[in-house]
Protein backbone atom coordinates (compact mmCIF):
# COMPACT_ATOMS: atom_id res chain seq x y z
CA UNK A 1 0.00 0.00 0.00
CA UNK A 2 2.55 2.30 0.92
CA UNK A 3 4.38 1.95 -2.73
CA UNK A 4 1.24 2.91 -4.27
CA UNK A 5 0.55 5.77 -2.39
CA UNK A 6 4.39 6.96 -2.99
CA UNK A 7 3.53 6.26 -7.06
CA UNK A 8 0.25 8.20 -6.97
CA UNK A 9 1.94 11.41 -5.09
CA UNK A 10 4.59 11.42 -7.51
CA UNK A 11 2.73 10.70 -10.82
CA UNK A 12 -0.07 13.98 -9.46
CA UNK A 13 2.59 16.25 -8.48
CA UNK A 14 4.94 15.50 -10.95
CA UNK A 15 3.16 15.02 -14.59
CA UNK A 16 2.11 17.75 -17.05
CA UNK A 17 -1.32 17.88 -16.34
CA UNK A 18 -1.22 18.96 -13.25
CA UNK A 19 1.22 21.38 -13.59
CA UNK A 20 -0.34 23.04 -16.41
CA UNK A 21 -3.80 22.75 -14.75
CA UNK A 22 -1.78 24.55 -11.48
CA UNK A 23 -0.68 27.44 -13.36
CA UNK A 24 -3.43 28.08 -15.16
CA UNK A 25 -6.01 27.91 -11.73
CA UNK A 26 -3.47 29.87 -9.82
CA UNK A 27 -1.55 32.18 -12.71
CA UNK A 28 1.51 30.87 -10.36
CA UNK A 29 4.66 32.01 -11.73
CA UNK A 30 7.12 28.61 -11.99
CA UNK A 31 10.70 28.38 -12.26
CA UNK A 32 13.17 25.74 -11.63
CA UNK A 33 16.74 26.01 -10.57
CA UNK A 34 16.22 27.95 -7.12
CA UNK A 35 17.24 27.16 -3.87
CA UNK A 36 15.43 27.82 -0.77
CA UNK A 37 16.42 28.39 3.09
CA UNK A 38 14.53 27.65 5.93
CA UNK A 39 14.40 29.92 8.73
CA UNK A 40 12.49 28.52 11.33
CA UNK A 41 12.27 31.51 13.54
CA UNK A 42 12.91 35.21 13.55
CA UNK A 43 15.64 35.01 15.21
CA UNK A 44 17.36 32.75 12.29
CA UNK A 45 15.44 35.07 9.84
CA UNK A 46 16.50 38.22 10.84
CA UNK A 47 19.81 37.69 11.53
CA UNK A 48 20.18 36.31 8.06
CA UNK A 49 18.46 39.15 6.85
CA UNK A 50 20.54 41.55 8.30
CA UNK A 51 23.72 39.92 7.13
CA UNK A 52 22.62 40.20 3.67
CA UNK A 53 21.59 44.09 3.51
CA UNK A 54 24.58 44.65 5.06
CA UNK A 55 26.44 43.16 1.76
CA UNK A 56 23.91 44.79 -0.51
CA UNK A 57 25.70 46.31 -3.50
CA UNK A 58 23.51 48.25 -5.58
CA UNK A 59 19.45 48.13 -4.60
CA UNK A 60 17.16 47.21 -1.63
CA UNK A 61 13.22 46.47 -2.00
CA UNK A 62 11.21 46.21 1.45
CA UNK A 63 7.67 46.08 1.56
CA UNK A 64 5.92 45.33 4.59
CA UNK A 65 2.82 45.44 5.94
CA UNK A 66 3.79 46.05 9.35
CA UNK A 67 6.96 48.02 10.73
CA UNK A 68 7.02 49.09 14.69
CA UNK A 69 9.59 51.67 15.94
CA UNK A 70 10.98 48.96 18.79
CA UNK A 71 14.16 47.45 18.67
CA UNK A 72 13.77 45.08 15.63
CA UNK A 73 12.57 48.05 13.41
CA UNK A 74 15.47 50.29 14.77
CA UNK A 75 17.49 47.56 14.01
CA UNK A 76 16.13 47.66 10.74
CA UNK A 77 16.53 51.43 10.31
CA UNK A 78 20.04 51.26 11.00
CA UNK A 79 21.10 48.80 8.61
CA UNK A 80 19.54 50.23 5.23
CA UNK A 81 20.74 53.90 6.61
CA UNK A 82 24.26 52.09 6.44
CA UNK A 83 23.65 50.64 3.23
CA UNK A 84 22.55 53.71 1.85
CA UNK A 85 25.30 55.19 3.24
CA UNK A 86 27.44 53.29 0.84
CA UNK A 87 25.66 54.53 -2.15
CA UNK A 88 23.04 51.60 -2.23
CA UNK A 89 19.57 52.98 -3.57
CA UNK A 90 17.14 51.49 -0.98
CA UNK A 91 13.52 51.96 -1.63
CA UNK A 92 10.25 50.95 1.17
CA UNK A 93 6.72 50.13 0.44
CA UNK A 94 4.99 50.00 3.94
CA UNK A 95 1.29 49.26 4.40
CA UNK A 96 -0.37 52.87 5.58
CA UNK A 97 -3.28 51.20 7.73
CA UNK A 98 -0.61 48.39 8.95
CA UNK A 99 1.92 51.17 10.22
CA UNK A 100 -0.82 53.69 11.53
CA UNK A 101 0.90 53.48 15.30
CA UNK A 102 4.14 53.80 13.73
CA UNK A 103 5.40 57.47 14.28
CA UNK A 104 6.03 59.19 11.28
CA UNK A 105 9.45 60.63 12.45
CA UNK A 106 10.37 56.79 12.02
CA UNK A 107 10.13 56.97 8.20
CA UNK A 108 11.14 60.24 8.44
CA UNK A 109 14.66 59.56 9.84
CA UNK A 110 14.90 57.26 7.21
CA UNK A 111 14.45 59.62 4.45
CA UNK A 112 16.69 61.81 5.68
CA UNK A 113 19.12 59.33 5.17
CA UNK A 114 18.24 58.41 1.47
CA UNK A 115 16.21 56.49 1.91
CA UNK A 116 12.96 56.32 -0.44
CA UNK A 117 9.78 55.66 1.42
CA UNK A 118 6.20 54.93 0.02
CA UNK A 119 3.23 54.11 2.05
CA UNK A 120 0.72 51.85 0.30
CA UNK A 121 -3.06 53.22 0.19
CA UNK A 122 -2.87 55.87 2.64
CA UNK A 123 -6.53 57.83 2.93
CA UNK A 124 -7.97 59.85 0.19
CA UNK A 125 -11.52 61.10 0.42
CA UNK A 126 -11.65 60.34 -3.59
CA UNK A 127 -11.64 56.68 -2.73
CA UNK A 128 -14.45 56.99 -0.22
CA UNK A 129 -14.51 54.57 2.77
CA UNK A 130 -13.29 51.15 0.33
CA UNK A 131 -9.77 52.57 0.73
CA UNK A 132 -9.77 51.43 4.17
CA UNK A 133 -10.95 47.61 3.25
CA UNK A 134 -7.28 47.52 1.04
CA UNK A 135 -4.06 46.32 2.32
CA UNK A 136 -0.64 45.19 1.92
CA UNK A 137 0.23 42.28 3.65
CA UNK A 138 3.05 40.75 1.45
CA UNK A 139 6.33 40.78 3.33
CA UNK A 140 8.97 40.54 0.88
CA UNK A 141 12.97 42.02 0.53
CA UNK A 142 15.15 41.80 -2.71
CA UNK A 143 18.45 42.72 -2.48
CA UNK A 144 20.35 43.52 -5.83
CA UNK A 145 17.67 41.35 -7.86
CA UNK A 146 19.62 37.90 -6.74
CA UNK A 147 18.33 37.26 -3.54
CA UNK A 148 15.07 38.08 -1.80
CA UNK A 149 13.38 37.01 1.26
CA UNK A 150 9.94 36.67 2.44
CA UNK A 151 7.57 34.73 4.56
CA UNK A 152 4.62 35.90 7.44
CA UNK A 153 7.12 37.86 9.67
CA UNK A 154 6.50 41.92 9.94
CA UNK A 155 8.99 43.82 10.89
CA UNK A 156 8.51 44.01 15.01
CA UNK A 157 10.36 42.42 18.28
CA UNK A 158 7.21 40.40 18.39
CA UNK A 159 8.54 38.14 15.76
CA UNK A 160 12.30 38.65 16.00
CA UNK A 161 12.71 36.17 19.37
CA UNK A 162 13.04 32.44 19.39
CA UNK A 163 10.77 31.26 22.60
CA UNK A 164 7.80 30.03 24.05
CA UNK A 165 6.33 33.55 26.08
CA UNK A 166 3.59 35.21 24.06
CA UNK A 167 6.13 38.17 23.86
CA UNK A 168 8.22 36.18 20.99
CA UNK A 169 5.26 34.95 18.26
CA UNK A 170 5.87 31.85 16.56
CA UNK A 171 6.88 32.71 12.65
CA UNK A 172 8.51 31.40 9.95
CA UNK A 173 10.76 33.06 6.93
CA UNK A 174 12.37 31.73 3.70
CA UNK A 175 15.27 33.36 1.66
CA UNK A 176 15.25 32.14 -2.28
CA UNK A 177 17.73 32.65 -5.23
CA UNK A 178 17.55 31.60 -8.06
CA UNK A 179 14.87 32.81 -11.28
CA UNK A 180 12.14 33.18 -8.11
CA UNK A 181 13.69 36.07 -7.33
CA UNK A 182 12.57 37.92 -10.44
CA UNK A 183 8.66 37.28 -9.55
CA UNK A 184 9.04 38.51 -5.98
CA UNK A 185 11.52 42.06 -7.74
CA UNK A 186 8.49 41.81 -10.05
CA UNK A 187 5.56 41.99 -7.71
CA UNK A 188 7.75 44.83 -5.73
CA UNK A 189 7.84 47.05 -8.43
CA UNK A 190 3.84 46.10 -9.28
CA UNK A 191 3.29 47.69 -5.90
CA UNK A 192 5.48 50.68 -6.09
CA UNK A 193 4.05 51.46 -9.73
CA UNK A 194 0.63 51.50 -8.43
CA UNK A 195 1.29 54.12 -5.55
CA UNK A 196 4.08 56.04 -7.41
CA UNK A 197 3.49 55.56 -11.20
CA UNK A 198 6.99 55.50 -11.62
CA UNK A 199 9.35 52.34 -11.22
CA UNK A 200 12.45 52.66 -9.12
CA UNK A 201 15.56 53.33 -10.40
CA UNK A 202 17.69 49.51 -10.47
CA UNK A 203 14.40 47.78 -9.79
CA UNK A 204 14.31 47.42 -13.36
CA UNK A 205 17.57 45.75 -14.53
CA UNK A 206 17.25 42.94 -16.47
CA UNK A 207 18.81 40.46 -14.22
CA UNK A 208 19.99 36.90 -15.80
CA UNK A 209 20.35 34.96 -12.53
CA UNK A 210 21.78 31.69 -13.37
CA UNK A 211 20.65 27.93 -11.76
CA UNK A 212 21.34 28.42 -7.95
CA UNK A 213 20.09 25.28 -6.87
CA UNK A 214 17.71 22.22 -7.79
CA UNK A 215 14.36 23.39 -5.99
CA UNK A 216 11.21 24.27 -8.25
CA UNK A 217 9.31 26.86 -7.26
CA UNK A 218 5.79 28.62 -7.52
CA UNK A 219 4.95 32.01 -6.60
CA UNK A 220 1.51 33.13 -5.99
CA UNK A 221 0.41 35.81 -5.22
CA UNK A 222 -3.49 37.33 -5.11
CA UNK A 223 -5.09 40.71 -4.17
CA UNK A 224 -8.42 43.27 -4.69
CA UNK A 225 -7.37 43.71 -8.08
CA UNK A 226 -7.86 40.06 -9.59
CA UNK A 227 -11.40 38.64 -10.56
CA UNK A 228 -10.74 35.62 -8.39
CA UNK A 229 -8.45 34.26 -5.72
CA UNK A 230 -5.65 33.06 -6.94
CA UNK A 231 -4.48 32.58 -3.08
CA UNK A 232 -7.20 30.41 -2.54
CA UNK A 233 -7.31 28.00 -5.35
CA UNK A 234 -3.70 27.34 -4.79
CA UNK A 235 -4.50 26.20 -1.56
CA UNK A 236 -7.37 24.10 -2.54
CA UNK A 237 -5.01 22.74 -5.70
CA UNK A 238 -2.83 21.44 -3.54
CA UNK A 239 -5.07 20.00 -1.11
CA UNK A 240 -6.71 18.26 -4.26
CA UNK A 241 -3.37 16.79 -4.80
CA UNK A 242 -2.26 15.13 -2.07
CA UNK A 243 -2.51 11.31 -1.61
CA UNK A 244 -0.26 10.76 1.54
CA UNK A 245 -0.80 13.81 4.40
CA UNK A 246 -1.26 17.17 4.84
CA UNK A 247 -0.03 19.36 7.82
CA UNK A 248 -1.21 22.99 8.22
CA UNK A 249 -0.41 25.43 10.63
CA UNK A 250 -2.22 29.18 10.07
CA UNK A 251 -3.05 31.73 12.68
CA UNK A 252 -6.64 32.82 11.66
CA UNK A 253 -8.52 29.79 10.41
CA UNK A 254 -11.58 31.04 8.83
CA UNK A 255 -11.24 29.59 5.30
CA UNK A 256 -14.87 29.68 4.15
CA UNK A 257 -16.77 26.59 2.74
CA UNK A 258 -14.74 26.17 -0.37
CA UNK A 259 -11.63 25.19 1.28
CA UNK A 260 -13.58 23.22 4.17
CA UNK A 261 -14.61 21.15 1.33
CA UNK A 262 -11.41 20.33 -0.40
CA UNK A 263 -9.85 19.31 3.18
CA UNK A 264 -13.55 16.94 3.86
CA UNK A 265 -12.78 15.60 0.47
CA UNK A 266 -9.08 14.88 1.11
CA UNK A 267 -9.96 12.83 4.11
CA UNK A 268 -12.24 10.66 1.84
CA UNK A 269 -9.64 9.51 0.02
CA UNK A 270 -7.79 8.49 3.33
CA UNK A 271 -4.89 11.60 3.35
CA UNK A 272 -4.16 12.05 6.99
CA UNK A 273 -5.32 16.10 7.07
CA UNK A 274 -4.29 17.64 10.64
CA UNK A 275 -4.70 21.32 11.48
CA UNK A 276 -1.64 23.57 14.16
CA UNK A 277 -3.92 26.52 15.25
CA UNK A 278 -3.23 28.97 17.89
CA UNK A 279 -4.16 28.32 21.35
CA UNK A 280 -4.12 31.69 22.23
CA UNK A 281 -4.73 34.74 19.36
CA UNK A 282 -4.18 38.43 19.13
CA UNK A 283 -7.31 38.53 18.14
CA UNK A 284 -9.68 36.74 20.09
CA UNK A 285 -12.41 36.89 17.90
CA UNK A 286 -10.92 34.85 14.87
CA UNK A 287 -9.79 32.55 17.31
CA UNK A 288 -13.89 32.36 18.15
CA UNK A 289 -14.98 31.83 14.78
CA UNK A 290 -12.23 29.48 14.36
CA UNK A 291 -13.84 27.45 17.12
CA UNK A 292 -17.07 27.19 15.04
CA UNK A 293 -15.77 25.51 12.64
CA UNK A 294 -14.37 22.48 14.65
CA UNK A 295 -17.33 20.00 15.28
CA UNK A 296 -18.14 19.14 11.99
CA UNK A 297 -14.30 18.95 10.66
CA UNK A 298 -13.41 16.19 13.59
CA UNK A 299 -16.49 14.46 13.16
CA UNK A 300 -15.43 13.94 9.67
CA UNK A 301 -12.11 13.16 10.53
CA UNK A 302 -9.53 15.88 10.58
CA UNK A 303 -7.15 16.25 13.66
CA UNK A 304 -7.08 19.49 14.97
CA UNK A 305 -4.03 20.90 17.26
CA UNK A 306 -3.99 23.70 19.48
CA UNK A 307 -0.39 24.65 19.71
CA UNK A 308 0.03 25.77 23.23
CA UNK A 309 3.17 28.66 24.41
CA UNK A 310 4.24 31.53 22.51
CA UNK A 311 1.29 33.18 19.56
CA UNK A 312 1.21 30.84 16.00
CA UNK A 313 1.71 33.28 13.02
CA UNK A 314 3.37 31.15 10.70
CA UNK A 315 1.59 30.42 7.69
CA UNK A 316 3.21 26.70 6.37
CA UNK A 317 1.46 23.77 4.55
CA UNK A 318 3.16 20.62 4.01
CA UNK A 319 1.45 18.23 1.14
CA UNK A 320 2.89 15.13 1.08
CA UNK A 321 6.45 16.13 2.65
CA UNK A 322 7.47 17.22 -0.12
CA UNK A 323 5.02 20.31 -1.37
CA UNK A 324 5.71 23.17 1.09
CA UNK A 325 3.43 26.56 1.26
CA UNK A 326 4.86 29.79 3.23
CA UNK A 327 4.24 33.07 3.08
CA UNK A 328 1.80 36.22 4.03
CA UNK A 329 -1.55 34.36 3.59
CA UNK A 330 -3.69 33.40 5.89
CA UNK A 331 -6.85 30.85 5.26
CA UNK A 332 -8.98 33.59 5.66
CA UNK A 333 -11.48 35.40 3.59
CA UNK A 334 -9.55 39.09 3.72
CA UNK A 335 -6.71 37.49 2.55
CA UNK A 336 -8.46 35.27 -0.60
CA UNK A 337 -10.26 38.88 -1.24
CA UNK A 338 -9.20 42.17 0.15
CA UNK A 339 -5.41 42.05 0.65
CA UNK A 340 -2.02 41.88 -1.57
CA UNK A 341 -0.59 38.92 -0.56
CA UNK A 342 1.97 36.46 -1.51
CA UNK A 343 2.86 32.56 -1.06
CA UNK A 344 5.81 30.57 -2.35
CA UNK A 345 5.33 27.11 -3.06
CA UNK A 346 8.77 24.67 -2.68
CA UNK A 347 8.63 21.04 -4.65
CA UNK A 348 11.45 19.72 -2.98
CA UNK A 349 11.57 16.37 -0.64
CA UNK A 350 14.95 18.06 1.01
CA UNK A 351 12.89 21.09 1.55
CA UNK A 352 10.08 19.31 2.40
CA UNK A 353 11.72 17.03 5.10
CA UNK A 354 12.99 20.54 6.86
CA UNK A 355 9.03 21.55 6.84
CA UNK A 356 7.80 18.60 8.17
CA UNK A 357 10.64 18.13 11.47
CA UNK A 358 9.45 21.80 12.20
CA UNK A 359 6.01 21.13 12.07
CA UNK A 360 6.30 18.01 13.91
CA UNK A 361 8.20 20.09 16.41
CA UNK A 362 5.46 22.31 16.49
CA UNK A 363 2.72 19.17 17.12
CA UNK A 364 4.99 18.18 19.86
CA UNK A 365 4.05 21.46 21.51
CA UNK A 366 0.25 21.30 20.95
CA UNK A 367 -2.46 19.79 22.20
CA UNK A 368 -5.13 17.48 19.86
CA UNK A 369 -8.85 18.86 20.10
CA UNK A 370 -11.15 16.07 21.07
CA UNK A 371 -14.52 16.18 19.80
CA UNK A 372 -16.17 14.94 23.27
CA UNK A 373 -14.16 17.40 24.81
CA UNK A 374 -15.21 20.33 22.73
CA UNK A 375 -18.49 19.27 22.83
CA UNK A 376 -18.45 20.28 26.48
CA UNK A 377 -17.86 23.71 26.32
CA UNK A 378 -20.16 26.10 28.07
CA UNK A 379 -23.19 27.49 26.36
CA UNK A 380 -21.78 30.99 26.88
CA UNK A 381 -19.08 29.62 24.46
CA UNK A 382 -20.85 28.53 22.00
CA UNK A 383 -23.31 31.75 21.75
CA UNK A 384 -20.39 34.06 20.81
CA UNK A 385 -19.53 31.59 18.39
CA UNK A 386 -22.72 32.06 16.68
CA UNK A 387 -22.62 35.08 17.38
CA UNK A 388 -19.33 36.16 15.64
CA UNK A 389 -19.96 33.71 12.77
CA UNK A 390 -21.50 35.95 10.42
CA UNK A 391 -18.76 38.31 10.78
CA UNK A 392 -16.17 36.02 8.98
CA UNK A 393 -16.39 38.03 6.18
CA UNK A 394 -14.11 40.77 7.44
CA UNK A 395 -12.13 39.11 9.61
Amino acid sequence: MSLIRRKRKYRIFRTPRFFNMFRRNTDAAASRGNRVELFRNGEEFFSALFQAIGQAEKVICLEFYLIRDDNTGRALADAVLQAAERGVKVYLLYDYIGCFDTPGAYFRGLEKGGIVCCPFNPPTFSKGIGWFDKRDHRKIVVIDGRTAFTGGLNIGDEYAGCGEDFDRWRDVGIRLEGPAVLELNRLFRENWHRERSTIPEGCADPYLLNSAGEDEVFIVNGGPHHNRSFIRSAFRMAIAGASESIVIANPYFVPGPRVIRSLLRAVGRGVQVRLILPAKSDVPIVRLVSRSYYASLLKNGIEIYERQGTILHAKVMIIDSCWSVIGSANLDQRSFHRNYEVNVIVDSPSFGAQVSQMLMADLARSKRIVLAEHEQRGWLVRMMERVCAPVSWFL
